[in-house]
């Protein structure tokens, strides 16, 4: 062939700017855009040989060599795939395949951080400008009579081409690095890139530093390999010890037997696995496998609680395996990890265009063989297709989890608590999720029992006729009409789920509900005040209610309300007085149980409000206002109780505002932790309370 010296074809002269400044977020891709060009001549090459179209040897062995050069500024990628004739050479590499490089420019010049390309592999190769300021290629086309071709282009508009001397079929290209990316030849820093971007690719990545000292090792005789290259033959000597035998005499006894071991080259071992495990069939995994290269990729060496291997041919191609790791959700972020890749080559951490936000909690990878990646990130957002995938990895996730509720619900309780945070995130997120995981949320109630919402409302049912049962039948029809209209008018309200945020602080609350045989579940996460918000908004049958929020009926004696009358007038009147509160909320009820004396309740309403406050002061979005509490509260007294009775029967006595101050605290207690003033008056007018006894 004839030398060819020739500009490139391009729009524009700002082409390598570009590459060099906005194409890629980091500027070490280019390993990754150099072996997966790599890897497309080498797959070409095989699907070449088994149309008949090309001929392999028959030890041929595909594979990627990188040789570093630290000493010439050089770096090397050789790959024995199909190779490039000087016309292939012409199409591939000097007419760039890039429209409109000028619209390109205007659209990404002002977008370096926010809006980069995740990466073209046709275009790939023109990543290697990043850090050389000069590449050469070398190539040997796979056909017949195949002339070698070497190019050569010092990162301008310019280049030059002539028959090159390439002996072997494939493409070597040579970085001349330039000085800010004398890093890249390091071996160390070359290998910690290849297995940050190609860990996975499916041809095997060598590595090695030109003009190292040849290494050796040693292996069995009946070990030996074609390739290996004999250094000599080691007579290893057989192995004795000395025993006692029968008659107790010590002798020599041979407890190894000589063997004959050879000194060879030692073999080069890949950097990558050719065959990930997200590749396999789920059946042929096994957990230990599953758990290795969970700690391989991730480095985590507690184990995760389970995983989900997606495996999907039909309507598009993705595999992957997702991992739901444990955590201590009290002190560890929940940070996760997804990674993505394409055909095998990692693309990127947590893509949120291509897989829901929820399931950037866990930890996982995704291989999508069929998504776009020669455009940006923002048209990913916008690709039908795209969300398709989303969806679909959301779907199969709800599908796992709720056939291990059907199916598996001993172990599913056992993770409930460690994966609820990712379930109720995911809901928030998610509505098609939410949908499909609404019946199989747990709630671990105050018996330590896990159930779902289906099962919770059940057993309420169950309750109330069971309480019907109970209730006599109605003398007359009049009667019976009265009561199916109230029944009717029940009906239409929702069914209360009462819930418990901390079991410590409304322990009294909970001893008042086991007592009547209620129960109430358990949600003490920082995510759950969002979380039944929206399950309210979506299940309009039912409503939360926290267990402090009001006294329920099943708590109380049935009255009648004009037989509480004056003692409501009397008390309401001596607390406001005794704690100085014109605001404060009364009520007097019998309750069931005498020994309680008070309780505060705090309407759902409210208390929510409180929650939202409490999340705005700790995101530095301004103070909390704690006198909300206060107006909302009801303190409500128990006229069963010996120490209110004493109150309404000695309103008179000097010691009762000190009664009524004791009673809200204890109240208050009960309810959330009294303030560092209030806790010092309370033990102060405790201790006057027990003088009183002495005197």
């Amino acid at each position: 062939m004839d030398n060819k010296h020739g500009n490139l074809s391009i729009s524009s002269d700002n082409i390598f700017p570009i590459i060099k400044k906005w194409m890629y977020s980091d500027h070490d891709i280019f390993y990754r855009e150099l072996i997966s060009n790599g890897c497309d001549a080498i797959t070409k090459l095989k699907k070449l040989e088994m149309m008949g179209e090309a001929a392999l040897p028959k030890d041929y062995k595909p594979q990627i060599q990188i040789v570093v050069n630290p000493e010439e500024k050089t770096l090397s990628f050789t790959d024995n795939g199909l190779g490039m004739t000087a016309d292939e050479v012409e199409e591939y590499i000097n007419q760039i395949a890039f429209s409109g490089a000028t619209d390109f420019l205007e659209k990404y010049k002002d977008k370096a951080n926010e809006d980069q390309i995740i990466g073209h592999f046709g275009l790939g190769f023109y990543s290697a400008f990043m850090v050389a300021d000069e590449v050469h290629i070398d190539t040997l086309s796979y056909q017949e009579n195949a002339v070698p071709v070497h190019w050569e282009c010092d990162g301008g508009t310019e280049y030059d081409m002539k028959e090159g001397t390439k002996e072997d079929v494939g493409t070597t290209i040579t970085l001349f690095l330039n000085e800010d990316a004398l890093e890249f030849a390091n071996e160390y820093r070359a290998k910690e890139v290849i297995e940050k971007y190609c860990s996975f690719m499916p041809t095997p990545i060598f590595l090695s530093k030109a003009n190292a000292e040849t290494e050796y090792e040693t292996i069995d005789a009946n070990d030996k390999l074609d390739t290996d290259t004999v250094v000599e033959t080691i007579l290893e000597e057989a192995k004795t010890e000395e025993k006692e035998n029968e008659n107790g005499e010590k002798e020599i006894v041979e407890v190894a037997p000589a063997k004959e071991k050879l000194k060879i080259v030692k073999r080069p071992v890949p950097l990558n696995d050719i065959n990930p495990l997200w590749a396999k069939n789920p059946s042929d995994c096994t957990d230990e496998e599953y758990k290795a290269f969970y700690r391989k990729v991730f480095m985590d060496y507690k184990e995760p609680l389970f995983w989900i291997h997606l495996n999907m041919d039909y309507p598009f191609n993705l595999k992957g395996i997702l991992y739901f790791p444990k955590i201590n959700t009290e002190y560890d972020s929940i940070e996760g990890t997804i990674k993505l890749y394409n055909n095998q080559v990692f693309i990127a951490d947590n893509i949120k265009e291509v897989i829901p936000e929820f399931l950037m909690l866990l930890k996982g990878v995704i291989d999508c063989p069929d998504l776009p990646l020669n455009v940006s990130r923002s048209a990913l957002q916008n690709d039908g297709f795209v969300k398709k995938i989303s969806d679909y990895i959301s779907k199969k996730v709800a599908d796992k989890l709720s056939g291990m509720c059907k199916t598996d619900k001993e172990n599913y309780e056992k993770y409930w608590d460690d994966i609820s945070p990712f379930i109720k995130f995911g809901c928030l997120k998610d509505n098609k999720f939410c949908d499909k995981m609404n019946d199989y949320i747990l709630f671990k109630d105050i018996n330590d029992k896990y159930l779902t919402l289906p099962e919770l409302l059940a057993k309420e049912e169950e309750n109330e006729k069971e309480s019907e049962n109970t209730q006599e039948t109605p003398d007359s029809a009049e009667e019976a009409a009265a009561e199916t209209a109230d029944a009717e008018t029940e009906a239409d309200t929702r069914k209360t789920v009462y819930y418990v945020t901390d079991m410590v602080q409304q322990g009294q609350y909970i001893k008042l509900f086991k007592e009547q045989g209620m129960n109430a579940v358990i949600l003490n996460h920082n995510i759950d005040t969002s979380f039944i918000s929206q399950l309210e908004q979506r299940n309009e049958h039912y409503r939360f209610m926290r267990i402090d929020a009001d006294v329920t009926d099943s708590l109380k004696e049935e009255t009648d309300e004009s037989e509480l009358k004056e003692a409501l007038d009397s008390l309401t009147d001596l607390f406001r007085k005794s704690l100085n509160n014109e605001k404060l909320n009364v009520k007097v009820e019998k309750l069931k149980n005498e020994n309680i004396s008070s309780v505060i309740t705090l309407s759902e309403e409210g208390r929510r409000m409180q929650d939202m406050m409490k999340m705005y002061a700790m995101n530095g979005m301004g103070g909390m206002d704690m006198s909300m509490f206060g107006a909302d509260a009801t303190l409500t007294l128990n006229v069963n109780n010996e120490l209110v009775k004493f109150i309404l029967e000695n309103k008179e006595s000097e010691h009762v505002p000190m009664f009524c101050e004791q009673l809200y605290d204890l109240a208050m207690i009960s309810n959330q932790p009294l303030s560092v003033d209030a806790m010092g008056k309370f033990i102060e007018r405790s201790n006057k309370i027990m003088l009183l006894l002495t005197k």
